[in-house]
């Protein structure tokens, strides 16, 4: 999920009607509530996959790894629905679904007997304000199979017949590798038996903080394209005077906020740093570029408005 700008047209530009659609197991015209129905069926589906990959790992497995094989079983599930409807977009909740469940299996795991109730309670209440924050603005957003993301459609073009093994690796399973290592801090942090501290509030102040900024951007996108006259008019008020790409900044702050909340645990190697770093390397090297070069392309103001205004880190406008 590579994340959604202002300066794009939406999902709603880019065609269903793209590729083969030997597998499709519904009609181009499925509605909205629908395909929200046949969404929401795949998700339940691969939670019960996770559940039963899960319960058959043998009880001195790591978490670790009956996470990760849960998480690729949930993922392979969804990407066989995403082949039957022939639309990659299946996926793009997956991002924000996936946290939600994590927490608290792992919260509940014997490990994590010892851990202080109120880092717990913090923990998983942050990230399930994200999780469900998130995937209602995606709902709210959401054409509908119909429809799928124009990022996925270039890709179609650019892979020919390859384009579904693309898919499966590029477009389901490295997002899932993505999130699965942003979560990699939950373990210690719903884990370790250390008391809550004062880096435990840092990190749920930066963790607020992400989710109010995003959803301010949010808002302020949704009512620019309710009023906006036209496709070449762009949003440059509010938080979009101040960074270009105000909700990918929100989306990255929030994985430092959990990462520090594995810090404040005490017990947070290094290496559970990787997500947050990955993410914000997939924002800054290839989410925003991508989005740029589209938006200079097809709107002569934006040239501009990426001389004057901040590439990611909300700052003061140029002159």
């Amino acid at each position: 999920r590579l994340g959604r700008s202002v300066h794009e047209d939406s999902a709603r530009g880019a065609s269903f009607g793209v590729g083969s659609r030997a597998s499709r197991l519904m009609p181009r015209s499925i509605s909205r509530p629908a395909s929200l129905f046949w969404v929401s069926f795949a998700y339940l589906a691969a939670l019960g996959v996770a559940a039963v990959v899960a319960r058959m790992s043998g009880p001195a497995t790591h978490p670790l790894w009956v996470l990760a094989a849960a998480d690729a079983a949930a993922t392979v599930t969804v990407f066989a629905f995403s082949v039957g409807f022939d639309n990659t977009s299946m996926y793009d909740p997956y991002w924000s679904v996936a946290p939600i469940a994590i927490g608290p299996w792992l919260a509940s795991r014997p490990v994590a007997a010892n851990a202080p109730l109120a880092r717990t309670v913090l923990v998983i209440a942050l990230v399930s304000l994200w999780g469900v924050r998130l995937t209602y603005n995606w709902a709210v957003g959401s054409p509908g199979l119909s429809h799928e993301d124009w990022r996925y459609a270039e890709y179609r073009t650019k892979a020919g017949r390859a384009y579904w093994l693309l898919s499966f690796f590029g477009l389901h399973f490295m997002p899932t590798v993505m999130v699965f290592l942003g979560c990699l801090p939950l373990l210690p942090a719903l884990t370790s038996a250390r008391p809550i501290g004062a880096l435990d509030v840092v990190a749920a102040a930066v963790t607020l903080g992400a989710i109010a900024i995003e959803t301010v951007a949010d808002a302020q996108l949704r009512a620019f394209r309710r009023k906006r006259k036209g496709p070449s008019e762009m949003l440059d008020t509010g938080l979009w005077a101040l960074s270009r790409h105000p909700n990918y900044f929100g989306e990255v702050m929030f994985w430092w906020g959990v990462f520090l909340f594995g810090v404040a645990s005490g017990e947070a190697a290094a290496w559970t740093a990787a997500g947050a770093l990955a993410i914000t390397a997939l924002f800054a090297f290839i989410s925003i570029p991508m989005m740029d070069r589209r938006s200079a392309a097809r709107r002569p103001e934006y040239a501009e408005y990426m001389r004057r205004v901040s590439r990611l880190v909300p700052w003061f406008p140029r002159r």
